[in-house]
């Protein structure tokens, strides 16, 4: 649709959700759902003000009065303070309800907005903590390599952990499925026993779809192969 053909509460709405992209964007640096929810939490407050909903006065007010607001001021606690503090309203609950029925009065669904990022992180961090010690085992190796790891012997490491990292994700059941074929795979929780480096060929085309379903899954999740490899 183009900008011409929206309504003035159309226009009003992307307007506000745009500005709010950034809080948004938070929810990549969240390692909990307590963190995401206050990502969530401070989107809604963020929207409501933009959208300059009757229900935000009261909320603000008792935001700006909240003494662990203007404790946590310039301070990194800052943003979850007045989250916090908004919460804390009695008319918390209603900001949120304005919120959202302006949303859906213009074809928005927050609540579904909010929980594929929340799945998609979620699903991501309980991914790579599952593979977390796979990967520091792959890593020593590397470092213990003669003469240095080469970029081959990342590469090789990097497709074990990633084919961890699918364990944890459901969707991939029949990508992995296929690579544990091809890879003759003895245990699939362990793929280190039995390990046939010429079985894991980045080039047969079974790797691809699990590969792109492993990157899928990481930028669901607010994060990326390379991010997560590193960290």
């Amino acid at each position: 649709m183009s900008a011409t053909n929206l309504t003035q509460e159309e226009i009003l709405f992307t307007n506000a959700f745009n500005a709010q992209r950034m809080t948004l964007a938070g929810f990549a640096k969240c390692s909990s759902k307590e963190e995401l929810h206050i990502v969530r939490d401070g989107f809604y407050l963020g929207l409501a003000s933009d959208l300059r909903i009757p229900e935000y006065e009261p909320v603000r007010e008792a935001v700006v009065t909240d003494e662990s607001v203007a404790a946590s001021c310039r301070t990194e606690k800052a943003f979850q303070a007045t989250v916090e503090a908004a919460r804390k309203s009695t008319h918390w609950d209603n900001l949120v309800n304005a919120a959202k029925s302006m949303a859906t009065s213009v074809g928005s669904n927050l609540e579904e907005i909010w929980m594929t990022l929340e799945n998609g992180r979620l699903e991501w961090l309980a991914a790579v903590s599952a593979a977390h010690q796979i990967k520091t085992m792959l890593k020593t190796a590397l470092d213990n390599t003669c003469g240095g790891a080469m970029d081959g012997d990342v590469s090789d490491a990097k497709m074990i952990w990633m084919y961890a990292i699918s364990l944890s994700i459901p969707s991939l059941k029949n990508e992995r499925d296929a690579w544990k074929n091809v890879a003759k795979i003895k245990d699939e929780i362990r793929p280190l026993v039995g390990y046939d480096p010429d079985l894991w060929d980045a080039r047969k085309p079974e790797w691809a779809p699990l590969d792109r379903g492993v990157q899928a899954a990481a930028e669901r999740g607010g994060s990326s192969i390379d991010e997560a490899w590193k960290a």
